[in-house]
């Protein structure tokens, strides 16, 4: 198999890799449950009738308008409904994180497009660019959370509150900071590239890059993929805020750490894809000066080996955000 094929299926084989991963860790979350409690906290809900149309029609329309205003193609598009649909079932939560992500980072990359286009060999301006294997990428490690949120507590918005409700709170963080991961590297790498005047460091050596290089940070970027997270956190706050009864709010634990903690997974995602971009994933530089992701003729090698592609990158570190930031949470929760 060539190169770009192994590219092309790397992510799928990653995803596939995630699912005995994700089951493992949400054993561990029955277990520990039990262990501790000796009984399960989160009660199962029935799924309405209202519940299954607006599961459908609003991901429908969010789709719909995605693939009008040409952010995705058709197979984007329909591979994004699936996963909208599944995970508005388990949340709306978890569906306004992802509508956060994508109506934000499609903005990130169109600002600023024509100075983009001088620096990156492959930029297309954001129009059309999102196919079912960059929606599999960055959302796709939260819709099998999803679906094992379904599972395990049923359907329904629920509050954040590790000591009341440990494993439904342990998926809704790591869904929130999956997408706070995607929202914060796509904010950093889109906004961190024109903004600022001065070139970033390659994360694994401190030495000064060309912008667009992967590995790079900026300063700029690390503030904007905080911001980009935070926008993650702040949505789901937002739909817990005004989802969920307010006796069942006044008796659990605070969430406004909602938003930080989201920030803080944005950070944390957009250090994670630099370090596997710095190292995994080749950047060179040809005689325009534009970046470039694969060797050749007049091309001058700046860092990593050409393993990974941007859209396996992106899967890694969704998945390990995802994992991390949970136990985050439930250490520093105030």
């Amino acid at each position: 198999m060539s190169t770009s094929k192994f590219n092309e299926f790397l992510p799928i084989l990653l995803c596939g890799l995630s699912i005995p991963l994700s089951m493992f860790m949400w054993i561990g979350n029955v277990a520990f449950s039990f262990i501790t409690n000796g009984q399960q906290s989160d009660e199962d809900v029935v799924i309405t009738p209202m519940r299954w149309l607006f599961s459908v029609l609003v991901p429908l329309m969010l789709m719909l308008y995605g693939w009008k205003r040409k952010g995705v193609n058709k197979s984007g598009a329909a591979f994004g409904l699936i996963i909208a649909i599944i995970l508005s079932i388990a949340s709306h939560a978890f569906l306004a994180s992802l509508a956060t992500f994508y109506f934000s980072s499609s903005r990130a990359t169109k600002f600023g497009s024509k100075k983009k286009q001088k620096i990156e060999s492959d930029f297309k301006g954001g129009e059309g660019q999102r196919n079912w294997i960059q929606v599999l990428c960055n959302a796709g490690f939260a819709a099998q959370l999803a679906l094992f949120y379904m599972l395990d507590c049923g359907s329904g918005e629920r509050t954040i509150d590790f000591i009341k409700q440990y494993r439904s709170s342990w998926l809704g963080i790591g869904i929130m900071s999956s997408f706070a991961c995607s929202n914060g590297d796509t904010w950093a790498s889109e906004l961190g590239t024109v903004v600022g005047s001065g070139d970033p460091f390659l994360i694994t050596t401190r030495k000064r890059v060309p912008r667009g290089t992967n590995g790079g940070v900026s300063y700029p970027g690390l503030i904007f993929s905080f911001l980009g997270g935070l926008s993650i956190g702040l949505a789901y706050y937002l739909t817990v805020l005004y989802t969920v009864e307010s006796h069942l709010l006044s008796s659990s634990a605070r969430q406004w750490p909602i938003v930080l903690f989201g920030g803080i997974a944005g950070i944390i995602g957009s250090l994670i894809d630099s370090v596997i971009g710095a190292t995994l994933q080749y950047s060179g530089q040809d005689k325009s000066g534009r970046i470039v992701e694969r060797p050749g003729q007049n091309v001058i090698y700046i860092s990593g080996y050409r393993i990974l592609d941007n859209h396996s990158v992106n899967l890694i570190s969704t998945i390990l955000t995802g994992i991390i930031m949970p136990s985050v949470a439930y250490r520093f929760w105030p």
